[in-house]
């Protein structure tokens, strides 16, 4: 494992959408010299929990450890809509995080969300504003994707200043548009950016 500071790309994908822009947003955290990106997801939410599943998914992100989370430069926790609001197992997660909240050890940390839908109305927003209540208790500074970024103007799809976002389709069939990856790895890129200043002040 490198000692370089890295920024956690923590999410929760059922079908591979949410998972997909976790990788476009690594792709534009590896744009920044100096910090990289860990990606990392959290188990389903079932009778089989991490105790008892093996230390690593089949396929995909490695589960996040309280180490991952508590040694990042910033935070960006991504899932995919539930009744307009994060997925289950992504909030069992965040629930868990009690004794770092008690100690301040994420204060002052940039922080962020993305999201992807079924439906191009399906709680979007909402999620990605659900997600973001929590890290505000912990008192992480909320980043979200300025309108510098001219795909966040001209997306037909996903994409908004909330945060990136995907319109998967009801099956899952939409590939990820073109302003869709460049929103997401601009996305990575500008958290990269700055935790690294605020590392350095």
């Amino acid at each position: 494992m490198s000692d370089q500071p890295y920024l956690l790309v923590l999410y929760y994908s059922r079908n591979g959408a949410t998972a997909e822009l976790a990788r476009h947003i690594g792709r534009g955290v590896a744009k920044v010299a100096g910090i990289e990106a860990r990606l990392r997801t959290v188990p389903p939410v079932s009778p089989e929990t991490r105790e008892t599943l093996p230390p690593v998914p089949d396929s995909g992100a490695p589960y996040c450890t309280r180490e991952d989370l508590k040694g990042c430069a910033g935070l960006i926790i991504g899932s995919p809509t539930r009744f307009g609001n994060m997925a289950a197992p992504l909030k069992h997660f965040i629930d868990s995080t009690g004794d770092l909240w008690l100690s301040g050890a994420l204060e002052g940390r940039p922080a962020g969300a993305f999201t992807s839908t079924g439906s191009l109305h399906g709680g979007q927003e909402s999620t990605l504003i659900s997600m973001l209540l929590p890290l505000i208790h912990h008192g992480m500074i909320l980043c979200g994707v300025p309108y510098s970024c001219d795909a966040v103007s001209q997306t037909e799809s996903g994409g908004t200043p909330y945060g990136p976002s995907h319109w998967a389709g009801e099956n899952g069939e939409r590939s990820l548009t073109d302003h869709e990856q460049l929103i997401a790895s601009h996305f990575g890129e500008r958290l990269a950016s700055i935790a690294l200043k605020l590392l350095r002040d």
